[in-house]
C-alpha cells in the first residue's frame, strides 16, 4: 500500500526538500506523481556548483575535483583538462555486463539519483538534473547492463551506463526499443552535455543501483507477506485446521510486532467460518507447523521486511556521492557511497522472501496428503487415470530450492578492487539483485498454494468459509475452474501468478476501519 494519503495534500513532489518514500518513488516512476526541484534546493544546487567551481580553480588538491580518481587520487589534473577528466570517468567505468536491467529499475535510479544531488552538496550544474529530469519525463531510459557493480563507491559501473545518454553516448530504452541516445537527441534537436568539474564523480558515485532494487523488493515482498497470509488462511480452512493459534492472548506474551500483526490478519480472515465451525470439537490435538505457526513465521518475515524499509527511507533521501562539499574550504571524502547499510538488509529480506515459500510450498504438500477429512489425496476424486496436484509441488519445491540456493548472503563476500584502495566492498548491487529474483520466484510458489488451497475448499461444500475467504475463493474461480481431470496446470499457474500480481485480492481483504486501527497496521500497509 502506498502512502497515498499523504499524496492527496501534496500534488507535487519537490526534489530536494521533500521526504522521499519507496512508495512516493514508485508513484513518480508510474506517472502517478509529478515531481520538480524545489525552489530553495535549487539555490543550494547552485551555491554548491559555484562552490565547486572556486575548487576547481585553485592549485589546493581535492579529490575528483581536481584529482584523478580512487588510486589516482595525488594525480594533479590542470585547469583546461577537467571536463575530459569528467567525461572520461563515464566512458572508463562503463564496463558493465549481462542483461540490461529493467526500464522501470533503471527509471527509479534516475528518480532517487535526482533527490540525492538535490539535497545541493554535490556540487553539480542544475542544468544536469534538469536533462536527467527530461529523461524522465520523456521516458528516454537509459540501457543499464545488470553486472558489474561491488557496491563499493556505491554502483560505480551501473551508474556510469546510467548517466552515457548525459554526453551522448550509450544507448537508451525509446518507445520500448533499444536505440542509440545519438539518434534521440537528433530527434529532439538536443545537444549532450559538458560536464563540468566533479559532476561525472558525483553521477557515478551513490548507491541509486542498490537502493532501486530495494524499493522494488520493498514492493513487491509486501505484496507477497499480503497474499501469503490470505493465501495460508484459506489453506487452514481448506484443511480443517484450527484459529486457536491466532488468539491475541498467546502473541500478547511474546509481542513481536509482525508475529501479532499476521495473528490479527488470520483471526480476521477466519471469523465467521462455518468450516471452522464444523470441526470445533474433532479430537485433533494440534496443526503441523505450517499451519499453525503462520504468525511465528510469516511475522518473522514482515519484520524482516519493516527492517528494510525503514533503511531504504534512510537511504534514498541521503547524499550518498563522494566528495561532499559543504563549502569550498570543507569537503570530506568520505564513504557514504558503501553500499553496506542496505546490502545486509537485502540479504535479510532475501532469506525473508525464501522462507515465505518455504512454508508454502509446505502447506501444499500438506494439502496432497488426503490426511484431512474430506480433501482427497492429490486433491482429486479420480486418482489413477489422473495425476491430480502432485506435479504442481514438484515446481514449488523446485522454486524452493532455487531461493534456498540464492540465500547465501552477498554481503559476507568482499573482493578488494582499485589497487587496495577499495579493499572493502559490500555486493551490496547482487544481494538487489538477488532478493528480487527470490520475489519472483515467491510469486509463483504462492500461486500453486493458492491453486491447492481453492481445490481444498471445493470439497469442504456446502459448507461455507467466513465472508472474506469466499470472496476470495470466488474470485480464483472466476479465472481458474475446479480441477476434476488433470489438465495443463501450467496455464492454471500462470493465472494464479496473474490474480497475485493484480493485489485484486488485497483489495478484497481490506480490513475495517476497526482493524486498521490495530497497533501495527501503520507500520506494514504502508510504504
Amino acid at each position: 500500500m502506498l502512502n497515498l494519503d499523504e499524496n492527496k495534500t501534496n500534488k507535487m513532489f519537490k526534489y530536494g526538500k521533500d521526504k522521499l518514500t519507496s512508495g512516493k518513488a514508485l508513484q513518480i516512476l508510474r506517472g502517478e506523481l509529478k515531481a520538480t526541484i524545489a525552489s530553495p534546493s535549487q539555490k543550494k544546487i547552485n551555491k554548491c556548483y559555484q562552490e565547486v567551481l572556486a575548487i576547481a580553480n585553485n592549485e589546493k588538491a581535492v579529490y575528483g575535483i581536481n584529482t584523478g580518481f580512487g588510486p589516482l587520487c595525488n594525480t594533479i589534473i590542470s585547469k583546461d583538462k577537467t571536463k575530459a577528466l569528467q567525461r572520461n570517468i563515464l566512458l572508463s567505468h562503463s564496463v558493465g555486463v549481462g542483461e540490461p536491467i529493467a526500464q522501470d529499475i533503471s527509471k527509479l535510479m534516475l528518480i532517487l539519483k535526482v533527490h540525492a544531488l538535490a539535497q545541493g552538496f554535490s556540487g553539480i550544474a542544475l542544468e544536469v538534473l534538469d536533462r536527467i529530469i527530461w529523461h524522465i519525463e520523456n521516458d528516454v531510459i537509459p540501457v543499464v547492463p545488470e553486472q558489474g557493480s561491488v557496491g563499493a563507491s556505491g554502483d560505480l559501473a551501473p551508474l556510469s551506463h546510467l548517466f552515457l545518454p548525459l554526453i551522448g553516448e550509450g544507448k537508451v530504452f525509446y518507445n520500448n526499443k533499444i536505440t542509440t541516445t545519438s539518434r534521440v537527441l537528433k530527434k529532439y534537436k538536443m545537444q549532450p552535455l559538458d560536464l563540468g568539474p566533479k559532476a561525472g564523480l558525483a553521477l557515478i558515485n551513490g548507491t541509486q543501483f542498490i537502493a532501486a532494487h530495494a524499493v522494488m523488493v520493498v514492493e513487491k515482498l509486501h505484496a507477497c507477506l499480503a497474499h501469503a497470509d490470505i493465501i495460508a488462511a484459506l489453506m487452514i480452512d481448506g484443511l480443517l485446521g484450527s484459529d486457536a493459534p491466532f488468539q491475541k492472548d498467546l502473541h500478547a506474551i511474546r509481542p513481536f510486532k509482525g508475529n501479532q500483526h499476521v495473528a490479527k490478519r488470520m483471526h480476521y480472515f477466519l471469523q465467521g467460518s462455518k468450516i471452522l465451525a464444523s470441526h470445533k470439537n474433532c479430537d485433533r490435538v494440534q496443526d503441523p507447523y505450517s499451519i499453525r505457526c503462520v504468525p511465528q513465521v510469516h511475522g518473522a518475515s514482515r519484520n524482516a521486511w519493516l527492517h528494510l524499509k525503514e533503511l531504504v527511507e534512510v537511504e534514498i533521501n541521503s547524499v550518498t556521492d563522494n566528495p561532499i562539499v559543504f563549502s569550498r574550504d570543507f569537503t570530506i571524502s568520505g564513504g557514504n557511497f558503501h553500499g553496506q547499510p542496505l546490502a545486509l538488509p537485502l540479504d535479510y529480506a532475501c532469506l525473508a522472501a525464501a522462507e515465505l515459500g518455504n512454508i508454502s510450498d509446505r502447506r501444499s504438500y500438506l494439502s496432497l496428503e488426503g490426511k484431512y477429512d474430506r480433501t482427497p489425496k492429490l486433491l482429486m476424486k479420480n486418482i489413477g487415470v489422473n495425476s491430480g496436484f502432485m506435479i504442481l509441488q514438484y515446481t514449488g519445491a523446485a522454486l524452493v530450492s532455487e531461493n534456498k540456493g540464492l540465500c547465501f548472503p552477498a554481503s559476507a563476500d568482499s573482493i578488494p578492487t582499485s589497487l587496495g584502495q577499495e579493499d572493502h566492498v559490500s555486493m551490496g548491487s547482487i544481494g538487489g539483485r538477488k532478493a528480487l529474483r527470490v520475489t519472483h520466484n515467491l510469486v509463483k510458489i504462492l500461486a500453486i498454494e493458492m491453486l491447492c488451497a481453492a481445490q481444498a475448499i471445493d470439497f469442504k461444500r456446502p459448507l461455507k468459509s467466513s465472508k472474506t475467504l469466499e470472496q476470495v475463493h470466488g474470485h480464483i474461480r472466476k479465472y481458474i475452474t475446479h480441477a476434476k481431470e488433470d489438465r495443463i496446470f501450467a496455464i492454471d499457474i500462470e493465472k494464479a501468478v496473474k490474480i497475485i500480481e493484480s493485489k485484486a485480492l488485497m483489495k478484497i481483504t481490506a480490513p475495517k476501519s476497526r482493524f486498521i486501527k490495530s497497533e501495527h497496521e501503520s507500520l506494514f500497509e504502508k510504504y
